[in-house]
């Protein structure tokens, strides 16, 4: 009764008022102490911290296997490559394709077609009357009777008739009708040509028109004989050519041998091929291996205007016959004609000179030649009225004359 009455004892049951503010620290059930406003701050910026690392680390992760397949798979979606913008086409005039720019209105495709052979071979106009110039083996399988269609880089054609032709030179002359607007092509001075100058060929290889390839001149005065498929010689062509390696191929016959200005300064003519060894007009089916052929642009100038003119063109001769058989140096004078007559032609150069029968001429114009084809190559470089100094071995002993060339009508 005592302890009930007395109302200052301790509560046994340790009763308290959960609304009542008390003044001692609150207490959690599992004994852990309550944080502080500044600790529950410092807590959250370290969850923010844990998972911005995680969110690091995932994406890194999803990053190298998405970078993987992109390389792997060329990407997503459509691929645009890098490229350079419009430039201008303009190019240097002495650049081989300001070269070819200016020529290639002046250059044509022929296409021959005769009754048992045809052809494709190159020209070059000569001037606005519609005149061209190629070589003879081009338009040879037209014969009297064929047809030669002439196509200019604009893609007309036109017909074409022989003015005039010659098989010694290689060279001949057509002319189109009815075409306005042509591009003559300037001609050059082969004189002036000088080993290494640089050269551009243009014509239509394998029937490929307006086909440009470049080189260099290679070497001067090449004596070179091509044809001779008649077999008696009457179409085997002498030149003292101009040597290219700038690539010639069937075809390219007839086409221009282009300067650093874009002048003509050779005829594109013959090619020395590889598997017979013979030199040849490329109008077989030999390709190029650097060794191209070309007929000066003097003599081609020459020739053509008399087949203009004319009709035919003239050869420079010295009024002998010459013994083709012989294998020593140089170009020996027969025993006799080819008519059983005499060797040298009286009253013609030759004879006035005093050249004999046997006589062996060693040298033109202090210049060695080595056979009688080289010897009709030399001459042939010259024109009817000039004068050569000849070098001959008679019995022995050198001797020298000098001849003015006589004049002979085109084969």
């Amino acid at each position: 009764s005592a302890a009930g009455g007395d109302g200052g004892s301790a509560d046994p049951w340790r009763r308290y008022d959960p609304w009542a503010a008390s003044a001692a620290a609150a207490l959690q059930q599992n004994g852990a102490a309550v944080p502080s406003r500044d600790q529950r701050r410092r807590r959250v910026r370290r969850s923010m911290v844990g998972g911005a690392l995680v969110i690091a680390l995932v994406s890194g992760g999803v990053g190298g296997v998405l970078g993987t397949y992109l390389e792997r798979n060329g990407g997503i979606g459509t691929v645009e490559l890098p490229q350079a913008g419009k430039e201008s086409t303009e190019r240097a005039p002495d650049s081989v394709a300001g070269i070819a720019a200016r020529a290639l209105p002046g250059v044509v495709t022929l296409h021959v077609n005769g009754g048992d052979a045809a052809g494709t071979g190159t020209g070059f106009v000569l001037d606005d009357r519609g005149h061209i110039l190629t070589n003879n083996h081009v338009v040879e399988p037209a014969g009297t009777g064929g047809e030669i269609t002439v196509t200019f880089n604009s893609g007309d054609t036109a017909e074409a008739t022989v003015v005039g032709r010659d098989g010694g030179y290689d060279l001949a002359v057509v002319k189109v009708k009815g075409v306005s607007g042509l591009t003559p092509l300037p001609l050059g001075n082969s004189d002036n040509v000088r080993v290494g100058d640089p050269v551009v060929a243009i014509g239509a290889p394998f029937d490929l028109a307006g086909t440009v390839t470049s080189g260099i001149i290679s070497a001067k005065e090449r004596p070179i004989t091509a044809g001779g498929e008649e077999g008696d010689g009457s179409d085997v062509s002498y030149v003292d050519a101009l040597q290219t390696d700038a690539p010639i191929n069937p075809g390219n016959s007839g086409g221009p041998l282009l300067d650093a200005r874009g002048r003509a300064i050779g005829i594109n003519s013959a090619i020395r091929s590889a598997d017979g060894g013979g030199t040849e007009s490329d109008g077989g089916q030999a390709g190029s291996i650097g060794l191209g052929f070309a007929i000066p642009i003097n003599q081609g100038k020459r020739v053509a205007e008399e087949l203009i003119n004319t009709g035919s063109a003239t050869h420079p001769v010295i009024g002998i016959t010459l013994d083709m058989a012989y294998s020593g140096d140089g170009a020996r004078v027969a025993a006799k004609g080819s008519d059983g007559g005499s060797p040298v032609t009286p009253g013609g150069p030759g004879a006035e000179a005093g050249i004999r029968a046997g006589d062996v001429i060693t040298a033109v114009d202090g210049r060695r030649v080595h056979s009688g084809e080289e010897l009709i190559v030399k001459t042939r470089a010259h024109r009817p009225g000039d004068r050569l100094e000849l070098t001959l071995e008679r019995d022995g002993k050198e001797t020298h004359v000098s001849l003015v060339l006589g004049s002979s009508g085109g084969d």
